[in-house]
C-alpha cells in the first residue's frame, strides 16, 4: 500500500529525473485521509522547527506591513475556526462560500473546513451580487464567510437562513470572524474522512456558457496536487509565490496544496494595483525561490529591465496561456532560467508540463506528469496526433481528476466512463511533447484550413505596439470565414491606418497566406470572464451578427483598405 508520504518522497527523489518519477510512481491508496489532520498537523506543524518556520508569509504593499504564520501557528489557529465553526452548527457535508482576498482567515477557513469535513465553495471578491446568488443557490451554502467590503451584496439576497460570518467588525446580522479567536485551539474530529467525501465545489469561469460546478474531493485535490508539487520543482523550505486571485483553482494549486505538499513557505503579495517592479523589488528582497505566474505577468515584467533585479529564484513556471517565445527568451537572458510552461484545469491538478531536469520545446506545454495517462483523442475516442486532451479512466483515472460536473439534483457526471475529454486540443510531437492548438470551440477552419487563434495571437503580440489580442472567426462568403483580430495598442499607442499597417505588415512577413489575419479591429478593451481570460465567445457573437453598436467595437481595418501590402497568387 502506497501512503501520502510515500508518494511524495518519491517524487521528491525524482524531482529531475522525469524518466524514473513517470516509470514508477504510484497515487497513494484511496484509504481514509484528511489533509489538514493527518498531513499538516500531524506531519508539518508536528516537527520540531515548526514554530520556527513561516507557512504563510503575506506582504501587504499598501500598507507597508508583512504577517508571517508558522505552521504551527496555522495549525492552532485553524482549529479555533474549526470549533467556531461547528458551534454555529456546520456539520460534515454542509457547503461553505468562501468570499475573501489574500488575507490571513483565507487559509485558516480552508484548513478549517477540511478539518470538519464542511465542503468549500471559493468565490472570487469581483462577483455580482447576482452571481453570488447564483452560487448560494445552486451550491447550497449553509455558509458565508466574507469581506467587509462583500457585506452590501447580500442585502437584497435573502440569506436569513445562512450563517454569515465577516473578517472585521460585526454588522445586522453578520457575526465577526475575529470572534473564534475564543475558541479551543485543540480539535477532534467527528469521524474519519473518506477519500471520495466531498471537499471543493469550484464554479467554472464561464467562458462558454453558464457556470459549471465541478466538485472536489478529500483525496483529488490534496494528494492530486502531488503532480503540482513536481511540476513546478518545489522542495522543501522554498518560498513559494504564485500570481493569482483567491476563487479559482490556481490559486489553490499554488498558493495551498502545492506549496504545502512539498513543506514550502506560501509567498503571497498584496498590491492595490499590479506593480511589476515594486513586485520584482520584493520578491529579490524577499528571497522568493519559486514563481509561478500567467503570461500577462510575465509579459509585464519583460517591460522591466529584468537583470537589474537581483533575485534567488530557482525555478519559474508560466500557467493558464502558453507562453510566447519573445517571453521565454528574455528571462532566459536576464536571469538564465528558463520560464517552464505546465497545464490544467480546474477539473484536474497539474497533468502535463515541462518539469525541472526535462528537455525544453519552447511553445510545448511538455509532457504529461507522473500519474496522469494522457491520450490525444479525435472525435470518436480514437488517439490521434492532433486532437482533444483526454485522460485515460479505469484502472489509470488520476487522484487528481474531479469527482464529475455536480447537477441541480446533485449527480455528478463528465469524469466517467473510459475517458475524460478535456475539450482541449494539443498536438503531440514524435517525443510526447504536447503543443496546445485551442479550445476545441475556438479552432475554426478558413477555406478549409484549420486555424488555431492562440498562434496567431502569439504573432501578434510580437509586435511592439500591441499589448493584448483575439482572433477569432469573421463570416465570409468565399472561405467560409477568415481570421480576423481584436486588437488592444500599448499605453500610447495610437489608433490610426499607420498602426494599423504596421501590424498587416509584421503579419504577412511572419505568417503562411492561408492563415493571415484578414481583418483588424483596433478596440478600447477586450472582454474578459473574472479569471482574466479573454472571451472569445463574446467577440465571435460580436462578429457573427454584425453588431456596430455594441461599446466593445472599436475601429475596423481591412487588408484590401492597403494597397501597399503584397498579394499572394491567388488574391490577384
Amino acid at each position: 500500500m502506497t501512503t501520502f508520504q510515500e508518494a511524495r518522497a518519491f517524487l521528491l527523489k525524482h524531482r529531475t529525473d522525469y524518466e524514473a518519477a513517470v516509470k514508477n510512481f504510484r497515487w497513494p491508496d484511496p484509504v481514509p485521509f484528511n489533509w489538514a489532520l493527518d498531513w499538516f498537523d500531524a506531519e508539518l506543524a508536528a516537527k520540531p522547527d515548526s514554530k520556527d518556520r513561516p507557512a504563510l508569509w503575506i506582504v501587504d504593499a499598501a500598507q507597508d506591513k508583512q504577517t508571517k504564520l508558522s505552521f504551527a501557528a496555522l495549525s492552532k489557529r485553524s482549529n479555533q475556526v474549526a470549533n467556531f465553526l461547528r458551534a454555529l452548527g456546520l456539520k460534515r457535508g454542509d457547503h461553505l462560500l468562501l468570499l475573501l482576498g489574500n488575507v490571513v482567515p483565507l487559509w485558516e477557513t480552508m484548513l478549517a473546513a477540511m478539518k470538519l469535513g464542511v465542503v468549500v465553495i471559493p468565490a472570487t471578491t469581483l462577483l455580482t451580487a447576482d452571481e453570488l446568488r447564483d452560487r448560494l443557490d445552486r451550491g447550497k451554502a449553509k455558509a458565508v464567510v466574507a469581506a467587509q467590503d462583500q457585506v452590501a451584496k447580500f442585502a437584497s439576497l435573502g440569506v436569513e437562513n445562512v450563517v454569515r460570518i465577516v473578517v472585521g467588525a460585526a454588522s445586522d446580522g453578520w457575526l465577526s470572524y475575529d470572534d473564534a479567536a475564543q475558541d479551543s485551539d485543540s480539535f477532534a474530529a467527528d469521524g474519519p474522512t473518506n477519500a471520495d467525501d466531498p471537499m471543493l465545489l469550484y464554479f467554472t469561469s464561464g467562458t462558454t456558457a453558464k457556470p459549471k460546478l465541478v466538485r472536489h474531493s478529500q483525496r483529488s485535490y490534496p494528494v492530486g496536487h502531488l503532480s503540482t508539487m513536481y511540476w513546478i520543482g518545489l522542495k522543501p523550505g522554498d518560498v513559494h509565490l504564485n500570481i493569482s486571485s483567491p476563487g479559482w483553482a490556481k490559486h489553490a494549486w499554488s498558493c495551498f496544496f502545492a506549496p504545502w505538499n512539498a513543506g514550502a513557505t506560501v509567498f503571497v503579495v498584496n498590491q492595490p494595483r499590479f506593480d511589476a517592479k515594486a513586485l520584482l523589488a520584493t520578491i529579490g528582497r524577499c528571497g522568493v525561490t519559486t514563481l509561478c505566474a500567467p503570461p500577462t505577468v510575465w509579459r509585464l515584467f519583460i517591460q522591466e529591465n529584468l537583470a537589474a533585479f537581483k533575485v534567488a529564484l530557482r525555478e519559474v513556471c508560466g500557467a493558464g496561456e502558453p507562453l510566447n517565445p519573445e517571453v521565454i527568451d528574455q528571462v532566459q537572458a536576464a536571469w538564465g532560467l528558463t520560464i517552464r510552461d505546465g497545464y490544467g484545469q480546474t477539473e484536474t491538478t497539474a497533468l502535463a508540463g515541462n518539469s525541472p531536469g526535462q528537455k525544453i520545446k519552447v511553445g510545448s506545454m511538455g509532457r504529461p506528469l507522473p500519474g496522469y495517462r494522457v491520450q490525444v483523442s479525435d472525435a470518436d475516442g480514437h488517439p490521434a496526433k492532433e486532437g482533444e486532451v483526454a485522460l485515460v479512466l479505469g484502472a489509470d483515472r488520476p487522484a487528481g481528476l474531479m469527482q464529475g460536473y455536480q447537477g441541480d439534483d446533485g449527480k455528478l457526471s463528465g469524469a466517467e466512463g473510459v475517458l475524460y475529454r478535456s475539450g482541449d486540443v494539443v498536438f503531440e510531437d514524435e517525443d510526447g511533447y504536447l503543443t496546445f492548438v485551442g479550445r476545441s470551440d475556438d479552432v475554426f477552419k478558413s477555406s478549409d484550413y484549420r486555424i488555431s487563434p492562440f498562434e496567431l495571437e502569439s504573432v501578434l503580440l510580437e509586435h511592439e505596439l500591441v499589448a493584448e489580442a483575439a482572433v477569432v472567426p469573421s463570416p465570409d462568403p468565399i472561405r467560409l470565414a477568415i481570421p480576423k483580430a481584436f486588437v488592444l495598442l500599448t499605453s500610447g499607442a495610437e489608433r490610426t491606418p499607420e498602426t494599423a499597417l504596421s501590424i498587416f505588415k509584421h503579419l504577412h512577413a511572419r505568417l503562411a497566406p492561408f492563415k493571415r489575419i484578414r481583418r483588424i479591429e483596433i478596440v478600447p478593451e477586450l472582454p474578459k470572464t473574472i479569471s482574466g481570460k479573454i472571451r472569445r465567445v463574446q467577440l465571435r457573437r460580436l462578429e457573427r451578427d454584425d453588431d456596430r453598436n455594441d461599446p466593445l467595437r472599436g475601429q475596423e481595418f481591412r487588408e484590401e483598405d492597403f494597397p501597399e501590402l503584397p498579394k499572394t497568387r491567388s488574391e490577384t
